[in-house]
């Protein structure tokens, strides 16, 4: 009985789903499962065209970031899963952040910045500023289902995958993830 166990159990470590484990090996990053429900675009789009406020309350759009990987988060103060993941994108902001990758927090509170901002401060996250979406017209563009949401944006603003909800974008299959858009060039 022992031995058949042991068959079964090596049988399914080494096929998962079908596919041999070195067939595992060589795919991207984890887009599906270990990180979350990242659905990657099948044919990336450019992102909307939508004007917002930065951080400092100048209206910008997205081609301000051209030439960078974004990962566009959308968020409310309101939003208790947003609120969950805030800790996990400052410390993925830290941690890659530089000219060739942001995290770009938008938040969509209806009182814009003088709501967000001291927010942000009370919880002491050092790594992140927001802009603001007050009227949500960048996030409808995005079709955002829900809060949170969040957008993966390539070099040239076209939008790469998402994933709707909260997500642990501190681990490394996240930062697995962003490094293989880093890589593409």
């Amino acid at each position: 009985m022992a031995a058949i166990l042991g068959v079964v159990v090596a049988g399914a470590v080494l096929s998962m789903g079908g596919r041999d484990v070195a067939a595992i090996a060589d795919d991207p990053p984890p887009f599906r499962g270990a990180f979350g429900n990242y659905e990657p675009a099948e044919d990336p789009a450019p992102a909307p065209d939508v004007a917002f406020l930065d951080a400092n309350g100048d209206t910008i759009k997205l081609d301000a970031f051209h030439g960078r990987i974004v990962l566009l988060n959308f968020w409310a103060t309101w939003c208790a899963p947003c609120v969950k993941e805030l800790p996990a994108l400052d410390s993925l902001q830290a941690d890659l952040g530089d000219a060739d990758f942001t995290v770009l927090l938008v938040s969509v509170d209806r009182k814009g910045a003088a709501v967000a901002d001291p927010f942000l401060e009370n919880l002491k996250l050092g790594h992140l500023k927001t802009a603001i979406d007050a009227k949500s017209d960048l996030v409808r563009a995005f079709g955002a289902g829900g809060l949170p949401t969040t957008f993966l944006l390539d070099r040239e603003g076209r939008v790469r995958g998402r994933l709707q909800g909260d997500a642990a974008w501190d681990s490394e299959a996240a930062k697995d993830l962003i490094r293989h858009y880093l890589q593409e060039g």
